[in-house]
């Protein structure tokens, strides 16, 4: 049987998680793949609790694994000695044989974004000016992973500061794309989603500002959430955060579970997929030619459409109310503004050096601002908000691409053209997803499929706030209408492979 056909067939990912203990241990071993690291996270985490795969025999799968691929993505860096871990797994493998068992992630390998302390390990925001920097202590969400059982093999690569789709710094270098080292794996949790793709990790955190967990999604052909901003925080904060933290997964199922590792206000319960029949679906495209986007795109998205379509889901194409040129404005101006806490790097002679064009620019930028203009944006933020609710009031969800362009070669630092058309300033490439972070909502990227170079691309499925859980039911039924998320990458061994 399937293994895939037999998940499905279960009533939901509660029953996934818990299948192991109903099934004899010769059906379930014939159900998982053959190599440890093939193995999903839920499947390999019940391997792990049930003793049928020791905490040494995955890390050593792992460090295999990672010492013969990473070199040609750079997914994964400022890697712990393989001495170390393995003598971590050795003590979670004693842990459970005495019956402690730490959580979920028991003695699973896990790297977290560069852009969060993890205690012991180097914490350098892909800055010159800490690339020796040593984290004293975890953020939160490190020590909620941690309190999960994980074992922390090292960090996943992210561009300077989280600034940029594009996953490079002059500390680490550029990563690439699972399905291709040559080309970018986008940003800024290019490491994680290409540790994903790669399969040198089972799950992976990220964080996500102008679409850094959605990017990164569509272009290693994973799954990215964004969750709505309270669900991370905690916190019901007004105006809600332009930037939040969030997971990543290989499939629907093992970012659900994730997710209720790294969240302060996890989604709790079993996760169903959704009963698509009648379930109403905005297409909002390219905004009605506004968004320049490279051919190809949309022709994925619409096909994905017309799947769903086919399941009882109705599909209606659709434009905000709303001039999309004043979404741009209002967001340059509030990511300009929140540049110029970084004013200190730009005036000190030392620092100045160390940071990248793009940064200095955002801080340039944010300086000549004064709080009229930061009030008027937040002025067409509110009006835009309010116009996300007014479509939600017809719609169940959102769709539109996670990306304008496919993924492009990583020397490259950001497309200066897409379909004949100039972009003006390295923001106006990733256009597309600044909708959904100026709302707040919960947002997933699912994959749509190939071009004709195999390059991935995937559509943002937007919920109202709040609604994060029908949004995620959302992606399980899709998964389960399309296969997309198995296909594998044929992996490199080098970086020009």
């Amino acid at each position: 049987m399937d293994r895939r056909r037999f998940l499905r067939n279960s009533v939901g990912l509660g029953a996934a998680v818990a299948l192991q203990s109903a099934v004899p241990a010769r059906v379930w071993a014939a159900l998982l793949p053959g190599d440890i690291v093939d193995f999903t996270a839920i499947d390999l985490s019940n391997a792990i609790r049930t003793r049928r795969v020791g905490c040494v025999e995955t890390m050593q799968a792992y460090l295999q694994h990672i010492h013969r691929h990473n070199p040609a993505y750079n997914a994964i860096v400022g890697m712990v000695d393989d001495d170390v871990l393995l003598a971590q797994a050795r003590d979670a493998d004693a842990a459970l044989a005495r019956g402690e068992y730490r959580g979920w992630m028991h003695g699973m390998p896990h790297a977290v974004k560069d852009l969060a302390p993890v205690a012991g390990l180097r914490f350098t925001d892909g800055s010159p000016m800490f690339a020796n920097r040593i984290a004293e202590a975890d953020s939160d969400l490190v020590a909620r992973i941690r309190g999960d059982g994980a074992i922390f093999i090292g960090k996943t690569n992210s561009p300077e500061f989280g600034l940029g789709s594009q996953t490079y710094n002059p500390v680490f270098g550029a990563t690439g794309s699972a399905w291709n080292p040559a080309l970018t794996s986008g940003g800024s949790s290019g490491g994680a989603a290409s540790g994903l793709g790669t399969h040198m990790l089972p799950v992976a955190d990220g964080s996500d500002m102008m679409g850094s967990l959605r990017n990164p999604g569509a272009f290693n052909n994973v799954i990215g959430f964004r969750p709505s901003t309270n669900v991370m925080s905690g916190r019901d904060d007004d105006p809600r955060p332009l930037s939040t933290s969030g997971p990543m997964g290989r499939n629907t199922r093992d970012t659900i579970r994730f997710l209720q590792t790294i969240a302060a206000a996890p989604v709790r319960g079993p996760v169903d997929p959704l009963a698509l029949r009648g379930s109403r679906i905005a297409w909002l495209g390219d905004l009605d030619g506004y968004l320049a986007t490279e051919p190809g795109i949309l022709g994925l998205c619409e096909s994905a459409l017309g799947t769903l379509r086919v399941a009882g889901a109705e599909i209606d194409p659709t434009a905000p109310v709303f001039d999309p040129a004043d979404l741009l404005q209002c967001w340059t101006t509030l990511r300009h503004s929140g540049r110029r806490n970084m004013q200190r790097y730009l005036d000190d002679p030392a620092t100045r050096g160390a940071l990248k064009p793009e940064l200095v620019w955002e801080i340039e930028q944010g300086l000549t601002l004064g709080e009229t203009a930061v009030e008027h944006a937040n002025g067409i933020r509110r009006r835009w908000v309010a116009e996300v609710e007014r479509l939600f009031s017809e719609y169940d969800f959102l769709v539109l691409p996670t990306a304008q362009v496919f993924p492009f070669p990583k020397d490259v630092h950001w497309p200066t053209q897409i379909a004949g058309r100039e972009m003006d300033t390295y923001h106006r490439w990733m256009e597309v997803v600044i909708l959904a972070s100026l709302a707040g909502v919960p947002t997933i990227n699912v994959p749509v499929g190939f071009d004709g170079q195999g390059r991935p691309m995937g559509m943002q499925v937007m919920a109202k706030f709040g609604a994060d859980r029908h949004v995620l039911e959302f992606a399980l039924a899709y998964e389960d209408l399309t296969d997309h998320l198995d296909q594998r990458p044929r992996l490199a061994t080098t970086a020009s492979a």
